[in-house]
Order: C-alpha cells, then structure tokens, then sequence
C-alpha cells in the first residue's frame, strides 16, 4: 500500500507540473501577455472571468488526482498481469511505439465520443457533465476541468488501451501528454491552424479549436476529441462548424469583418 501511495503522488505531482506548463504557457501567451495581438484568432469575442480559471483549476487538479491513482493501480497492484504493459523497449520492435501511440489515439477518440454522448443524457449531464460545460467560453485550463466522476470515467480509457494493446511506459506517456497537447488546443479559446490546413485532408479527419469550442458554446454536436470520424458517420457534427472555421479564418486572414465570428 505504502509503494502505491508514493508511486500515486510522484505520478500526481509530475502529471500535475506538467499540466500547469502545457496549459500555462498557451494561457500566458494568449491570454496575459500578447492578447491584443492574438485578438483575430478568438473564437468568442467574450472574455472568460479569473473565477472560472480559478475553478478550473480546482477540478483539474482533483482529475489529475484521479488518473494518478489509476496510472498507480495499474502499474503497482495485481492489476498489471492483466495488462499488455511491458517494461524492456526490446520486447518489441521499436516502431511498435509509433503504431502503438497511434493506435491509443484512435481507441481513446472512439471510447471518449460515446462516453461523451453518453455523459449528455439529461440526468448524467446534470449529475457529472455540467461541472465541464460551466466553462461555455474555455480556456486551456479547462482542459482536465471534470467533476470526480467524469474523471474515473475518463481515466478508465487508460486500462482499456493497455489491456488490448502493447504498451511500453514511453509510449503510454506520449499518450497523455500527446492527448493532453490536443485537449489544450481544443479547449485554447482561439483558433491556430494554418490559412493552408481547409484545403487539406487533415481538414476532414481532425479536430480544431473551432470545433470543439462551438461544443462548449452550443453544448450540443461535435463529441469527438481528436478526430471529426465519429461525429460525420453518426450525424452530430453541428451543423454550423465549417461556415464558423470559414468565417474566423477568413477574419484572420483580412477576408471579412469582425462580426462574421463567433459570439454566444
């Protein structure tokens, strides 16, 4: 008990620094230092208060908790022989890594949309769901801001992945902090994508700010975490996303005026 309390708080405090540096520095950038110049990238033009920072705050840190104990659970307790965890990079080939890392993703993205769908029924919503959607107009520090159960039942995807798939410790720290980058960008409050990424692909499959800022903002449609796969095949993308990417990226890029952007 004693090695899964210490293994739980050396876990909670790197997890914990971490979050304060990849969501600080995005905070600090946009939000303190140069936010006059960074105005044409705002999504909504309202401002978010010091109080619900301050909150957001409060509930990722007890998130970063919870997924602590369960990273320690699954490393430290009789759990593991249950697991596909393995410890010598050898064991596998080293591109196992990548493919892996990959491969996490796109389990997480599929378990994350149907939890979420899941987690909108009226009375979960209610119950778990509204501490996230208090921040209608999020900011990076939104992006662990869950009520204690809506953290057990997101952690829970990190014992789905390592049951099924190979996972050396590096590759499942990519995970986090590769899932942790894209929750921030998601959660930024402004939108950074190149004038070039609508005419790509990548435009099709993957998330941007936009996107899941119109969820806060709309609380309904665009469930999906990384990628939009989930959200075109069963028909809840809101259906207002790309003519709001096309707006704000054309009002950043000197196309039209600023009323063409988002507002709630």
């Amino acid at each position: 008990m004693e090695k899964i309390i210490e293994a739980t708080i050396s876990i909670f405090s790197i997890s914990a620094i971490r979050y304060f540096i990849l969501a600080g520095i995005p905070f600090a950038l946009f939000y303190l230092l140069i936010p006059d110049k960074l105005g044409k990238f705002k999504i909504q033009q309202k401002l978010a208060t010091k109080k619900d920072f301050v909150r957001e705050v409060w509930h990722s840190m007890q998130s970063t908790l919870v997924f602590s104990i369960i990273a320690a659970g699954l490393v430290f307790t009789p759990l593991r022989q249950y697991t596909r965890i393995y410890t010598h990079i050898n064991d596998f080939p080293i591109w196992y890594v990548g493919v892996m890392l990959l491969l996490s993703l796109i389990i997480h993205d599929t378990y994350f949309y149907w939890m979420h769908r899941l987690l909108h029924h009226k009375k979960l919503f209610k119950l778990a769901h509204l501490v996230h959607h208090k921040s209608t107009n999020p900011s990076p520090w939104t992006s662990y801001s869950f009520h204690i159960l809506e953290a057990i039942t997101e952690g829970l995807v990190l014992v789905l992945i390592v049951m099924l798939l190979p996972m050396h410790p590096l590759t499942i720290l990519l995970f986090t902090v590769t899932g942790f980058i894209i929750n921030v960008y998601g959660h930024l409050g402004y939108e950074i994508m190149p004038k070039g990424f609508r005419s790509t692909w990548a435009f099709e499959i993957l998330n941007s700010s936009v996107h899941h800022n119109l969820h806060h903002s709309k609380f309904k449609g665009n469930y999906g975490l990384y990628f939009r796969i989930w959200d075109r095949v069963m028909g809840t993308e809101h259906p207002d996303y790309v003519k709001e990417y096309d707006r704000l990226q054309a009002h950043r890029f000197n196309q039209i005026p600023q009323e063409g952007i988002i507002r709630s």
